[in-house]
């Protein structure tokens, strides 16, 4: 079994979303900025920032040029904030060792800080339309149910989802880039985990899991992820704090925003560590390179 490639392309043609990181004037760095801040992130929380960004910082140079602190306080609310750090350190490689231009080839990205395999292979595709197999959870859920019958594609493995992929794509490099933007879309919008529209769905007729039946997931239980009282909520707390103030602050105007004195200050030096938040020699906190 395989996915009918023009099928599915021609859906996408029809159907998919217009973003900005996809129109064609969109450069390497619009790209690579929009897949960092996509990571466990909706669409409709990335678009504004994501365009305040480059509207701001147009090219690598431009954002390595910036504070580590002033990066992390226009990340706002996005969550997971070492990825503006990752981003900032990425700009700046970018900018020292490539001219300010985002390299096109895999092996080149990976060597980049902050830059793992799905980005790496999602610039190279979307940015260059290249031929790269790229492999996110909603890429993985299409191929599981389409091509394997299987409501769900469960714990990951980068060789099998590569090789699934790969053995999908088109051989020409601009036909590839396109279905493997309309695979990855057909999952965000019709094949989705909990709800998926398959009256919908342009693979529905030869789709392996619907022939079976749609049996239930069987594999292992996926943990439920939380965010009220958890270390990732005080941690954010923590950085509003210091995104809302410039300069350094005090211990004291930090305590307030969480009761248990413990995981809050555990919390507190997990941001130390992660170099989200620097402490001065007179014991006030700020974010990084603003004391």
């Amino acid at each position: 079994m395989s996915v009918d490639v023009e099928i599915l392309v021609d859906w996408f043609d029809t159907h998919g979303r217009e973003l900005p990181w996809r129109e064609p004037e969109c450069t390497a760095w619009g790209v690579l900025v929009s897949e960092i801040m996509l990571q466990q992130t909706p669409v409709a929380r990335v678009r504004p920032i994501w365009e305040e960004w480059l509207t701001r910082w147009p090219v690598p140079s431009a954002l390595a040029a910036e504070s580590q602190g002033e990066v992390v306080r226009a990340w706002g609310k996005l969550g997971y904030p070492r990825r503006a750090l990752r981003l900032h350190a990425a700009a700046t490689a970018i900018a020292a060792e490539h001219g300010d231009v985002v390299p096109s080839d895999v092996d080149t990205l990976l060597a980049l800080p902050g830059i793992g395999a799905y980005t790496a292979r999602a610039i190279v595709a979307f940015a260059y339309g290249k031929r790269a197999p790229v492999v996110d959870t909603n890429v993985r859920r299409v191929v599981a149910r389409a091509v394997h019958g299987a409501a769900d594609a469960g714990p990951p493995s980068n060789t099998r989802d590569m090789a699934d992929v790969e053995a999908l794509l088109p051989l020409e490099a601009a036909r590839a880039a396109r279905f493997s933007a309309a695979i990855m879309e057909l999952g965000a919008l019709i094949c989705t985990a909990r709800s998926p529209s398959c009256a919908d769905c342009p693979l529905y007729p030869d789709c392996a899991w619907q022939r079976a039946g749609k049996p239930a997931y069987a594999g292992p239980a996926k943990q439920v992820q939380r965010f009220a009282g958890t270390d990732r909520q005080v941690r954010g707390l923590l950085l509003d704090v210091l995104r809302g103030t410039e300069g350094a602050v005090e211990k004291k105007a930090l305590d307030v925003v969480w009761s248990d004195a413990g995981q809050r200050d555990r919390c507190l030096d997990s941001l130390l560590v992660d170099g989200l938040v620097e402490q001065t020699v007179g014991g006030l906190f700020s974010l990084p390179g603003e004391h």
